[in-house]
C-alpha cells in the first residue's frame, strides 16, 4: 500500500506547475521533477535545482559537483544514492534552464512554496540538512540566514546539530575554498562525523533487524 509521502512523491514527479501556472516565464521545456526522498533517510541534501546532466539522467549529482560533496560528507557513492539513508530535495525540482550567458537560472519559484512544507512533514525522521547554495539557506534558516552566503557558512555552529550550510561544491568555487580556510579544517570534520554517525546508525538499525 502507496504511504502518505509515495503519494505526494508522485504528485511531485507529474508537477506542471511551472508550465500551465508558472510564476514569471514559463518552464523552457517539459517538466522533469527530481528528488529522492524516503521515510527512513536521516540525512537530507538540501541543493539549488538539477543541472542539464541531471535532467538528462534524472540522477542527482552524476558530476564532479558531486564527487566532492560526497567527499565533503565523507560517504560512497553506495551510500550517497541509497534512498533509504540519504534524501536530496532540491529548491526547485526541476532544471529551470539557462540564461543568456550559458549559466543555470535560479531554482523555480513555484516549487518550495507548493511541494516542501508538505514533504518535510512526512519525513520527520530527518536529522540533518545539508543546506547547499543561498536559496536553500534562505528558504530553510528564514530570518536566522545571515546576509550572504559566506557569512551563513561561517556561522554554521549556529545552526547545529539540525542543518549545515554548504557552499555549492561546483569547482567554480574554488577560489571561495582558497580563501576561507576555516572550511575545510573546522566545518568538513565536523560535517563528516555527523553524516558518519547517522549513516552508521542506520546501518546499525538494519543490522539489529536481521538478527
Amino acid at each position: 500500500m502507496a504511504t502518505r509521502l509515495d503519494k505526494l512523491t508522485a504528485e511531485i514527479r507529474a508537477c506542471r506547475l511551472c508550465l500551465e501556472q508558472p510564476v514569471g516565464a514559463p518552464l523552457p521545456h517539459q517538466p522533469r521533477p527530481v528528488l529522492r526522498v524516503s521515510s527512513t533517510a536521516r540525512v537530507c541534501i538540501a541543493g539549488q535545482a538539477p543541472g542539464t546532466r541531471v535532467h538528462a539522467s534524472g540522477m542527482p549529482f552524476t558530476d564532479r559537483s558531486g564527487d566532492r560533496l560526497r567527499d565533503w560528507m565523507g560517504v560512497t557513492s553506495e551510500e550517497f544514492y541509497d534512498v533509504t539513508k540519504v534524501a536530496i530535495v532540491p529548491m526547485g525540482f526541476c532544471f529551470p534552464g539557462q540564461d543568456a550567458k550559458g549559466g543555470d537560472l535560479p531554482p523555480r519559484r513555484e516549487c518550495a512554496p507548493r511541494w516542501h512544507g508538505d514533504l518535510f512533514s512526512l519525513m520527520p525522521q530527518i536529522e540533518l540538512t545539508l543546506l547547499v547554495g543561498q536559496y536553500a539557506q534562505d528558504w530553510h534558516l528564514g530570518a536566522r540566514a545571515r546576509k550572504n552566503l559566506t557569512e551563513t557558512v561561517a556561522a554554521w555552529r549556529d545552526y547545529g546539530p539540525g542543518a549545515i550550510p554548504l557552499p555549492h561544491p561546483s569547482w567554480r568555487n574554488n577560489g571561495w575554498i582558497r580563501k576561507n580556510p576555516w572550511f575545510e579544517t573546522e566545518l568538513l570534520p565536523v560535517l563528516r562525523a555527523r553524516v558518519r554517525e547517522l549513516v552508521a546508525t542506520d546501518a546499525k538499525r538494519k543490522a539489529r533487524g536481521k538478527e
